[in-house]
């Protein structure tokens, strides 16, 4: 059950990744306990935090990677999440069943269950994030689940550029809005379109905070793997977009920042988009063009 508290301390884990599943998923255990003597209340790791990123190649061994929610890494998480009284936020490549696997995002909450799931809903296929050929869309709609220290809300990566599914989240009563990420550079890319993508991923996002007077916070990996080089900057917004905490371009680093959850409502008081929605009006949202 969600219960209402003005304070919420969120971390973000922002880390590398190491070519052992099991030393990840250690690094983000040991991450976790620090963010929880700093006072953390809600600990987010980056996505599919467990392995470097699979998705640069189509190659059907990678799918051992995957494993069954419940599962080891949940039972790890969850069993951290009780000791240290925090939420977790992981994200897991899920095996479903033989064929069937998804990109998953697990929330667990202070006592170490399991308060809910979302399986990333938008896939890309892009070169060098070739993840259709690894995961199926997810069916388990766009969701908000109650924790101990609010409700919360998960979308990951490549649904961050998809200001309907920010909007459905934010519709179902999510107070923050977590995107585990894992987004990053080719190799060769100039350093001016370096930092137009970065710009504009922050961009796209600190506009779903302002849109919807939620807090949005994004966590993504560091360090070079193969030909992706991912860019960190894994930050936290406020409902008015302000960027509130921000960690560096290339440094493994845990950010930890209090969000004043009374800020939505004193927001939406003055910028009430919601109220003023014409939800009468938009009926070729449904459709792919109007034309």
């Amino acid at each position: 059950m969600a219960v209402a508290r003005d304070n919420v301390t969120v971390a973000l884990i922002q880390m590398s990744c190491a070519d052992e599943p099991g030393r990840n998923l250690e690094k983000a255990c040991a991450q976790i306990e620090d963010a929880a003597r700093r006072g953390a209340n809600v600990v987010c790791l980056q996505e599919l935090f467990r392995s470097r990123y699979p998705c640069q190649s189509e190659d059907p061994r990678l799918f051992d990677l995957a494993e069954p929610i419940p599962g080891p890494t949940t039972d790890a998480l969850s069993k951290i999440a009780a000791a240290r009284k925090v939420a977790v936020i992981g994200s897991i490549f899920e095996r479903r069943a033989a064929g069937v696997y998804h990109n998953t995002a697990v929330v667990i909450d202070a006592d170490g269950r399991i308060a809910g799931r979302y399986r990333k809903m938008h896939i890309p296929d892009d070169p060098r994030f070739y993840e259709k050929f690894y995961f199926t869309p997810g069916d388990l709609d766009f969701a908000a689940h109650a924790t101990a220290y609010g409700t919360m809300g998960v979308l990951v990566c490549w649904d961050q550029w998809f200001p309907e599914a920010a909007r459905l989240v934010a519709m179902a009563g999510a107070q923050i809005l977590f995107y585990p990420t894992a987004i990053g550079w080719y190799h060769g890319e100039t350093p001016e379109d370096r930092k137009k993508m970065r710009e504009a991923w922050e961009t796209i996002q600190r506009s779903h905070a302002i849109a919807n007077g939620l807090f949005v916070a994004v966590v993504n990996r560091v360090g070079v793997e193969d030909e992706l080089e991912f860019w960190g900057s894994s930050f936290v917004a406020d409902p008015l977009g302000q960027v509130i905490a921000r960690a560096s371009q290339s440094a493994e680093e845990t950010v930890v920042v209090q969000c004043d959850l009374r800020e939505i409502e004193r927001t939406r008081r003055n910028w009430p988009f919601l109220r003023d929605r014409r939800i009468d009006a938009y009926g070729d949202l449904l459709r792919r063009l109007r034309s």
